[in-house]
């Protein structure tokens, strides 16, 4: 008797858990789950065992309720024909045989009526245990249920817990490839063009001013020559000033 109800508060036990409660209030509900389905696995076959053992044990005592209705027949039967046989012996005026026919019908139905008892013991107990192993078979089916549920479980949540960090992943990747950043390669390179660009257009600038600043060099060095000149014709002696057209009209 202790077993069996050792049996239905493991399996009341097991039905009566709350699989949502237990999943959400776990750090990680996958490892909580994997947990629950090994205690599941494990106390499914433990009542499996124990529910083989109950049924085991019924069939033994509907084997003996079998035989001890069969001997109530029996016995019934031997006690008719052993009084019919002391009946026909005492009908011939032989009392000795009819009475030790007559006391073997009493053996007979004496023996009927202890198998009798042995019935109607038996009949209350085999009743109780056939519902015994009818419930059993219904928690172990409601268990077997369960543990499905926790598969499924563990499948569906496993498979969000993969979703959602493939999920993260893409929102990672895609926050990093940002052109508009200062500091991303891409506008690295652009801010590298676009110096380059500047510096070239400063050689252009500074090669133009080059070029004027020669032309300036010409003419002051035009300018000079004259002057050399001058001066050589002063040293020689022509110490007239130079002539200049004028650019006057005379009045006649």
């Amino acid at each position: 008797m202790a077993q069996k109800q050792s049996i239905f508060g493991r399996i009341s036990q097991l039905l009566k858990a709350n699989i949502n409660a237990l999943i959400d209030g776990a750090e990680d509900p996958e490892k909580m789950i994997d947990q629950l389905v090994r205690d599941y696995t494990n106390q499914i076959a433990e009542a499996e065992q124990a529910i083989a053992t109950t049924i085991g044990n019924l069939r033994l005592a509907e084997q003996d309720y079998n035989e001890d209705v069969n001997a109530v027949k029996e016995w019934g039967q031997k006690a008719l024909a052993a009084s019919q046989r002391g009946d026909s012996f005492r009908s011939q005026g032989n009392t000795t045989e009819a009475d030790r026919f007559d006391n073997l019908a009493k053996v007979a139905l004496e023996r009927q009526v202890q198998a009798e008892s042995e019935v109607k013991t038996a009949q209350p107990m085999i009743d109780s245990q056939r519902d015994t192993v009818e419930k059993l078979k219904m928690g172990l089916g409601q268990m077997k249920e369960k543990l499905n549920e926790l598969k499924n479980k563990r499948d569906s949540l496993v498979a969000r817990d993969k979703s959602a960090k493939a999920q993260q992943q893409v929102q990672s990747a895609i926050s990093n490839i940002n052109v508009l950043d200062p500091t991303s390669e891409i506008s690295r390179f652009e801010e590298r063009v676009r110096r380059e660009e500047a510096k070239a257009l400063g050689q252009q600038e500074i090669a133009a001013s080059s070029i004027e600043a020669q032309f300036k060099d010409l003419e002051v060095s035009a300018e000079s020559i004259e002057v050399e000149n001058r001066l050589a014709a002063l040293k020689a002696g022509n110490r007239a000033a130079p002539e200049i057209e004028s650019t006057y009209v005379t009045e006649h």
